[in-house]
Parts: C-alpha cells; structure tokens; sequence
C-alpha cells in the first residue's frame, strides 16, 4: 500500500551560483523554468566554462520528486511514476530515490534514452532560476506508469509541468479516472508561473472538474485567476479545488478551504519562519507541497500541515541543493507536529 502516488518530470539537477549580471547574461527568465533542447543547454554550460562559473552541487530533482522525497523522508510511502534513460544520470537518479524510501518501477527506465537535466542558476537574493532540458522524459507515456500501484494509493498527485507534455495527456486522463474508481483523493501543483503562463489549458484539463488540493505559489494563483489580491486568488481557486494552498515567501501562506457541507470558506494565515540568509529557493515549493500533503495525508489539521510545510520549506532555503538529509526532516516533523 502507498500514501501517495505521484507522476512527474525526471531531471537531474546541476547548480550554479552567480551574480544578477551574470545571470542577464543567459537572457534567461529571473525565478522561471525555461525549457531547452539539448543544444541550448550546452551553450549555457559552455557559457559558464567560459565565465569560470563551476556548478556548487548535483541532486537529483524534478518537483513531483522532491516533493516525494520529501514525504518518504517524513515517514510516509510515495510511489512514484517518470521516465529516465539507462543511463549513469538514470541509475543515480532512481538510486537516490530509493535510498530515500520512494517506490518506483522498472517501466520508469527507457533503453537507449537520455536522462533529463536541470541547469538551475541561484543568485546572490537566493532566488532560483531554470534551464530544462528533458531529455527522454519529454516523451514520457502511459507505458512509464505503473497503473496498478494507483489502485493501492490515497492520493494521486501531479506535477504542473506535464501540462507541458502531449505524449502524458493521455495517461493523466487514465489516471484521473482510475483515482475516481478507486476513491483517491488527487492534489495538482502548479510548479511554476511558466507552467500558468504557457500551458493554462493543459493545467485545466489536469484539474478536471475538481480536485482535492491545489498548491501554487501568489504569482501563480494571481495568473492563473486573473485575482489581484492574495486572499481573493485563494478563494477563486476552490472554483477548480477543495484545499487551495497559496505560498507567499516570506510574507507567509494563505490556505483556502471550501467544508464539504458547504458552509463558509475557511481562510488560515499562516506564518513563515524568519530566516536570517536565504541561500538557494530550488526546491522550497516542492518540499512545501510533499510536507503538507505528508500531514494531510496522516490526518493532521489543516494550520497543522501549514506549519510543517513552513519549517521544512524554510529549512531548505538555507542550503544549497532542494532536499534535506532524511534525519532533518524527521527532527522538524517531531519539534512542530510532536511525533
């Protein structure tokens, strides 16, 4: 039996430290995912061998796994559905995962393919910015998805980017269905403003007519429902959800939920801890998103999975790289939830 099965992009991570200028430079987007064919990529790396700019650090990454990783970490059980190349990037990627405790299965390896990367530039502010090249995971399909472990799992979860993706639509559609049939609640992150900006329709048809959960950051909520203010975006979310979580750096998170019963929308505020240095944002959504989902999932209040998702989010933004060790996330989970 799982908690949770989740389905996503696979990619490797390679960070890099650099200045705004330097960062002007890639003519990339400031705080956004850019996707990029194989080419494009190299010539960013070959940018920065030319500015002497060395990568800090390799992780594995790919929101939909971190925010698993996450999860496995804090005591749960993720199963987790992508696509990799048999590869040494692929053999790395699969191997930290399991190590961490999250489940995955032999059709998420592709022969022959090329395992996807994700040049990620982190700035002096701590603010990330990407550079994706998918690799064989742009090709992801139903064929990489273990249908059956859906059939043993609580909820499904599902990663914004692959509204990006037309090879997995028909696999979300499947999925959507089968966690109809078998009375899984599903949970959408948006992943990413680009995700809002550029693949909108694609998101709809993951929301179908409702899910459980929604998890965006406020730019996101703000594009995604044309709402102006935080709150006012929040509530226009539970038009397509139940829970809306809404992350707002350090100014805190606003959850939005609509009872069952249909009585008054709930709004809880809650509150960001104070972090002295902001090292790196690579993977603070992510890990809010697999710790919330995480109390969620073990029946804790809803202010409760909050203040777990704060600490652990807060946490990683004062690190290189977007995970923890797995004793750090057990020791915020026992200091905020007593466990």
């Amino acid at each position: 039996m799982y908690d949770v099965m989740a389905i996503g992009n696979a990619l490797v991570d390679h960070e890099y430290v650099l200045s705004d200028a330097a960062l002007e430079e890639t003519e990339l987007t400031k705080g956004n995912m850019t996707l990029a064919g194989i080419e494009e990529q190299q010539q960013l790396l070959a940018y920065f061998q030319l500015a002497e700019i060395e990568p800090s650090k390799q992780a594995g990454g790919g929101s939909a796994a971190n925010a698993m990783f996450t999860f496995a970490s804090l005591g749960g059980k993720p199963f987790y559905a992508c696509r990799v190349g048999d590869d040494k990037q692929g053999q790395f990627y699969l191997q930290d995962l399991h190590q961490a405790g999250v489940a995955t299965s032999e059709q998420s390896i592709h022969a022959g393919g090329v395992t996807g990367s994700c040049v990620v530039a982190v700035t002096d502010d701590g603010e990330r910015t990407m550079q994706t090249y998918l690799g064989t995971s742009s090709d992801i399909t139903a064929a990489n998805v273990d249908f059956e472990a859906l059939t043993q799992a609580d909820w499904l979860y599902l990663e914004g980017y692959l509204a990006m993706s037309e090879s997995i639509q028909p696999a979300m559609i499947k999925l959507r269905q089968q966690a109809g049939i078998h009375n899984a609640k599903i949970a959408v992150s948006f992943a990413d403003p680009a995700v809002v900006k550029f693949a909108k329709e694609g998101l709809l048809n993951m929301l179908g007519n409702k899910v459980a959960v929604i998890f965006c950051n406020s730019e996101e909520a703000r594009l995604f429902t044309d709402k102006k203010q935080l709150k006012a975006a929040a509530r226009a979310l539970l038009e397509y959800c139940q829970i809306a979580v809404v992350t707002n750096g350090p100014k805190g998170a606003v959850i939005a939920h609509k009872p069952d019963n249909g009585t008054e929308v709930k709004i809880h505020d809650v509150a960001t801890p104070k972090v002295a240095d902001v090292i790196d944002t690579n993977g603070a959504g992510d890990n809010y998103a697999g710790a919330f989902l995480y109390a969620l999932s073990q029946q804790y209040t809803l202010p409760e999975c909050g203040r777990l998702a704060s600490e652990v989010s807060a946490q990683v933004i004062q690190q290189f790289g977007p995970r923890l060790a797995s004793q750090d996330y057990q020791d915020i989970a026992h200091r905020v939830l007593s466990v």
